[in-house]
């Protein structure tokens, strides 16, 4: 099965975006596909904003930079 828009999308860098809706708002899940069949999600946050605010995308740049 297979998942695209608009519950995930691609920032970049290897960095995929999952959308998520809950009772408490809207959220994000930035994550990568480590090696396999594995995602290691890097970052969740609250949305707030139509755009995935860069400090976010850099924080899981980051980290996965850390990971790998």
């Amino acid at each position: 099965m297979q998942v695209g828009m608009p519950h995930v999308r691609p920032l970049g860098n290897k960095l995929w975006e999952m959308r998520l809706q809950g009772r408490d708002g809207i959220a994000r899940a930035v994550y990568f596909l480590a090696s396999g069949q594995r995602i290691l999600v890097v970052r969740i946050f609250a949305k707030k904003s139509q755009k995935t605010p860069r400090s976010e995308i850099d924080l899981a740049l980051k980290r996965l930079k850390d990971a790998t």
